[in-house]
């Protein structure tokens, strides 16, 4: 099969240009050109062997030249798609994971290392394992000792008999009671593994209600078999039996997400990096059955979702363009084929939509705004319609109201996109999960809030695709603007519940500090299902109140309304003001994860993306 290829500018030509570079490379079967070089950025459907020689060009993916051949955007994968191109050598690629070079500061980025661990339960006696590292969670309790010196608890104590008393004799010396935080490995002769550890989880009558202590666990095997190069390792909770079956299952999903977010480690751009060796986790005494296997698959496609957010969010925004935004979307889409399609709208077609809001907030970039719908189709019947939609200024300047000053944060405003990778994290999980009866469309305007002669302005009136104005009385708070014209996207899909999600304001950081993000819903049944999905998926969002009366402050003399209120309650303020986007007939809510996206030692966090997979597999089991 043939491959057709675009070549294009660095800055986006007109379509007739675009047009008069289009070839035919060699078809996939040929060898790699002997010109082929890795510097230029690709798209997801093109191999790395047909890239060909460009100083500072780009292949675009078939979506793209679509566009330029029919002068309209074409959807990819699925059974409604078009796209015909063999994907077999670029499945579950995504387009951050190529050889890229960007055209600020020609910096390259290097393919990622994601880890691939296989995660299991086990029916054998621990006796019997042979691997590398051997890791024992020891509750608050269970270290203490008869007047014999053994431990008082057999589970523990045989295990110790196991090693030949080391355990003992490690308790003793560094006080290891057991307590959360405690953690202590060493090397063993003589069994069939090579280490051993104790990991402290604290008191037993915690952890109904604390999945943190879990992950914990999962993290400390991480960064233990990474500092020992230990290529498999088996994990057993002490006393695990007097835990409840619902327990063994969130304890057995945290340690596997633990242990696969602990040993990813974002490398892409340094100049040097190691690869993860941890290729294999056995977990005892946690259970055995089908549903257990099951939640530990999906656990797995959970945290590679998770994995493209946080790579989503660290990446630099002279990197992670719109552009490379749309096509990681157009990359999702071509790995899951059968089940998702991709739809990019460009400029001219916001416009024809009404997205004034929108593309006020894109006019100052040279980076064409590309507005993405993602939708995941079951199999099978669909018997409930959800629609996610993300915040993605992949970055944001402030506009006229440049942001400056000490905590203005300017130089994090690459993870202005957070909501974005969530729902882009979010699409990759389902994708791959493959809930039974519920559609699902992701909705992402992606776009930068820049300066420039002809960008939007204090004092400027916009007019959002729902026909509302809005007079802007502050360009740094662009991002409701985008939301608003993304809502009303969702509204007209005739879905039966939205939720978005998106990095909005540093009044809601204030409010709940970094771990915490806000809900502000006025449905109550929603906030129930998205907190229990917080829950389970080992996040935190605390409800947030609405006042209507706040509304006042949002209100214009010369247009519906303005986009900011006064500084108090300015999350609240912000959610009021998405409100006007959203058919009152539809349950919404509005997730402010302002806070937890990101943490300062470890860049983009992943979070929300547990949260939207535990919503969406819910609906499925309702369906």
């Amino acid at each position: 099969m043939g491959v057709l290829g675009l070549l294009f500018c660095p800055r986006p030509p007109h379509r007739s240009s675009l047009a008069a570079f289009v070839r035919y490379l060699p078809a996939l079967s040929q060898p790699a050109p002997a010109t082929a070089s890795a510097t230029a950025i690709a798209c997801p459907s093109f191999p790395p062997s047909l890239r060909p020689v460009l100083d500072n060009g780009l292949i675009c993916g078939p979506a793209v030249v679509a566009n330029v051949l029919s002068g309209r955007r074409t959807l990819l994968g699925g059974r409604k798609g078009s796209a015909t191109l063999d994907l077999t050598r670029t499945r579950g690629a995504s387009t951050l994971a190529k050889a890229m070079v960007s055209e600020v500061g020609l910096t390259k980025t290097a393919t990622p290392v994601v880890p691939e661990i296989a995660v299991k339960s086990s029916g054998l006696e621990v006796a019997n394992w042979g691997g590398d590292l051997l890791v024992l969670g020891v509750f608050e309790g269970c270290a203490t000792k008869s007047e014999d010196g053994k431990f008082s608890n057999s589970e523990l104590e045989a295990l110790d008999a196991l090693v030949g008393g080391l355990l003992s004799v490690v308790a003793s010396e560094e006080e290891f009671t057991g307590k959360s935080g405690q953690s202590t490995f060493h090397r063993v002769i003589g069994c069939g593994f090579k280490r051993v550890g104790l990991v402290g989880l604290g008191k037993s009558d915690k952890v109904e209600t604390n999945s943190k202590v879990w992950r914990s666990l999962g993290e400390s095997i991480a960064t233990a078999a990474a500092a020992a190069h230990s290529g498999s390792a088996a994990v057993v909770v002490v006393d695990a039996g007097s835990l409840s079956d619902a327990v063994k299952k969130t304890a057995a999903s945290m340690i596997a997400t633990g242990v696969m977010l602990g040993s990813f480690e974002d490398m892409r751009f340094k100049s040097d990096f190691k690869k993860p060796q941890l290729k294999d986790l056995e977990l005892f005494g946690l259970g055995s059955d089908a549903d257990l296997e099951a939640q530990l698959a999906q656990t797995i496609q959970q945290c590679t979702g998770v994995i493209l957010a946080k790579q989503l969010v660290n990446a630099p925004p002279n990197v992670l363009l719109p552009s490379v935004m749309a096509c990681e979307a157009e990359a999702i889409a071509a790995a899951h084929g059968d089940v998702m399609t991709c739809k990019i709208l460009e400029k001219e077609e916001c416009e024809k939509l009404g997205m004034g809001a929108y593309l006020g907030v894109s006019a100052a970039s040279t980076n064409p705004p590309k507005f993405i719908h993602l939708c995941y189709s079951p199999l099978g019947a669909v018997t409930t319609k959800l629609a996610i939609v993300g915040k993605g200024l992949t970055f944001d300047s402030g506009g006229y109201n440049l942001k400056t000053g000490p905590g203005c944060m300017i130089e994090l405003m690459k993870f202005d996109m957070g909501g974005a990778a969530a729902v882009l994290g979010a699409a990759k999980a389902i994708a791959a999960i493959k809930p039974e009866g519920v559609e699902v469309n992701f909705v992402v305007a992606a776009c930068e809030n820049m300066i420039s002669g002809g960008g939007m302005r204090p004092g400027d009136i916009l007019t959002a695709s729902n026909g509302k104005t809005i007079e802007v009385n502050n360009t740094d708070a662009e991002g409701r603007l985008t939301l608003a014209d993304a809502l009303v996207y969702a509204n007209n899909l005739k879905v039966d519940k939205i939720v978005d999600l998106a990095t909005l304001t540093g009044a809601c950081i204030i409010a709940l500090g970094n771990d915490i993000g806000g809900m502000f819903t006025p449905n109550d049944e929603l906030a129930q299902e998205l907190t229990e999905a917080s829950k389970k998926g080992g996040e935190k969002f605390w409800r947030m109140p609405m006042e209507d009366s706040y509304f006042e402050m949002l209100k214009s003399n010369i247009a519906d309304m303005v986009n900011t209120g006064g500084r108090a309650g300015g999350s609240i303020i912000a959610s009021l003001f998405l409100k006007q986007f959203v058919d009152e007939n539809i349950p919404w809510a509005h997730l402010d994860i302002a806070g937890p996206v990101w943490k300062d030692k470890t860049g983009g966090t992943g979070f929300a993306v547990a949260t939207l997979v535990e919503w969406v597999v819910k609906h499925k089991k309702l369906s």
